[in-house]
């Protein structure tokens, strides 16, 4: 099933090289929120910063210099953001259901990427899951696939 959602993903139309209207543009939006979960803490860790790149990679199957305009105009997008309503509106349009889950897993594979959880990061992506309408009880269990996935992580979440 991930298989599937990262191909319908990775289909989108659009390009961060300005095909599309960057306001409406899927990729960048996903960029700017993976960026935006990145630095939320306030530190930026090497593991996240290449876990962020390789989401990206496989997720919209760009390398190169596509991978870093992509990576390049999140990190603009998420800058000049004053909120995530701008990202998470534009993903809610143009994703189903079961993509908007498997996003929500993305956020959490780039906050364990360092092998903490930390408060803020906690809370960012349980906005970006309401906002998105992803149900708790699957944020939940996106979290914990994640943090399976990275022995010793540490941190507790606020939903349990």
């Amino acid at each position: 099933m991930l298989d599937r959602v990262l191909s319908f993903l990775r289909d989108l139309p659009g390009s961060c090289a300005g095909q599309r209207n960057v306001d409406d543009d899927p990729r960048i939006a996903a960029s700017a929120l993976l960026f935006h979960i990145m630095d939320v803490d306030g530190v930026r860790h090497d593991a996240e910063w290449e876990r962020f790149k390789t989401l990206l990679a496989e997720t919209y199957g760009v390398r190169g210099e596509e991978l870093a305009r992509l990576a390049k105009a999140g990190e603009k997008a998420n800058r000049e953001a004053v909120d995530l309503y701008a990202f998470t509106s534009v993903l809610k349009r143009h994703l189903d259901a079961e993509a908007r889950k498997a996003f929500v897993g993305l956020l959490w594979e780039v906050v364990y990427a360092d092998g903490e959880l930390h408060e803020l990061e906690d809370n960012t992506v349980w906005r970006v899951a309401e906002l998105i309408g992803v149900e708790r009880q699957d944020r939940i269990a996106a979290r914990r696939k994640a943090a399976a996935n990275v022995p010793g992580a540490t941190g507790a979440s606020g939903d349990e």
